[in-house]
């Protein structure tokens, strides 16, 4: 294996306005341009530096609540203020000493986790 390429999320049909200002506005992630024949299902791209995330549309959507992308940030602290600030409050978790992490849902209930990178 060479590495991970992208992680997928699924979204219900008609959510990619509220996705794209959780993490395209809020979250800085640039939306990119699907391939046409792909851009007919819905959803989105997402991509930062090498962070890939794909928000699919899944008919019988249902939100993520244990399996979840992790990804790292530079400055932690800064991001939890601003996800509280916006509504999404981190829900922080010690369970690993040695590593600075929260966990949020994005507006339609999946999990993601941010760490200090």
């Amino acid at each position: 294996m060479l590495r991970l390429d992208h992680v997928q999320l699924a979204i219900p049909e008609g959510a990619e306005d509220r996705c794209r200002w959780f993490y395209a506005g809020l979250l800085g992630i640039e939306e990119v341009p699907k391939p046409p024949a792909l851009a007919k299902r819905g959803g989105l791209w997402l991509e930062s530096g090498s962070v890939r995330i794909h928000l699919g549309v899944e008919e019988d959507f249902r939100p993520a609540g244990k399996a979840h992308p992790a990804i790292a940030v530079a400055d932690l602290d800064a991001l939890a203020r601003l996800l509280s600030k916006a509504g999404h409050e981190p829900a922080w978790d010690d369970a690993i000493p040695e590593v600075r992490r929260f966990y949020v849902q994005d507006p339609v209930g999946n999990r993601i986790e941010f760490m200090q990178g």
